[in-house]
């Protein structure tokens, strides 16, 4: 399970990004003293970093300026200053993202995981759960109390998004953009055909119709 620091002076903010982050199986933490910020996140040795610009004494740009003369660490900038100049400074310090609040927190998730797979290390390869049904990226399987059945790509990206997502309605849009992340012209009957290669192979399992069609905003895994 991935670690992600959060350095965030609005502390209920971060834990509200703390459960978030939790909920989608990360393991995620935040500090509440902003001294010496660059030792403290050397301390806890996070997978990743996201870090606001506006913190008490000092600014995030400049706490990620030292940062990077020690790690490499990934880094997200997120924060509610969000101008072009901001972005700039930030991505010329050495930051990998960067996102503005308020954000949408399945975007922000996007981000995070966008990052992990452009350097490697994608959390896919963790283990996920619902109920009893065992979801393994990296084997390409969902597993019901010992018996496994095989997913393609496509039915693994809409089942671990969906996962990530559980309660909340995911738009057909946002799987789309997870599953095929490119210009190229993408029929939308695909996607349809796809859900329901998924649900056939839930029923395998003996979970019928967990995956909730909410008409004219998207699917829910209930």
């Amino acid at each position: 399970m991935k670690r992600i620091l959060i350095v965030e002076d609005n502390l209920e903010l971060a834990g509200e990004l703390k459960v978030l982050l939790d909920r989608n199986n990360y393991e995620a933490s935040y500090i509440t003293n902003f001294n010496n910020i660059v030792e403290q996140i050397q301390n806890i040795n996070p997978d990743m970093v996201l870090l606001d610009i506006n913190l008490p004494g000092i600014d995030g740009e400049s706490v990620l300026k030292q940062y990077r003369a020690v790690s490499d660490t990934p880094v997200i900038m997120v924060t509610s200053r969000n101008t072009d100049m901001d972005e700039l400074l930030s991505m010329s310090f050495g930051a990998d993202d960067f996102i503005g609040k308020p954000y949408n927190p399945s975007i922000l998730l996007l981000h995070i995981e966008a990052v992990f797979k452009r350097i490697g290390t994608s959390d896919n390869d963790d283990i996920m759960r619902y109920k009893d049904i065992v979801l393994e990226p990296s084997r390409g399987v969902i597993t019901v109390n010992g018996q496994s059945v095989e997913l393609t790509k496509n039915e693994m990206g809409i089942l671990s998004y969906l996962f990530r997502s559980q309660g909340k309605i995911v738009s057909r849009d946002e799987l789309m953009s997870y599953l095929w992340d490119s210009d190229e012209f993408v029929d939308d009957n695909t996607l349809t055909v796809n859900i329901n290669r998924v649900r056939r192979k839930l029923e395998e399992c003996g979970y019928n119709d967990i995956i909730k069609t909410k008409r004219g905003q998207g699917y829910i895994l209930e």
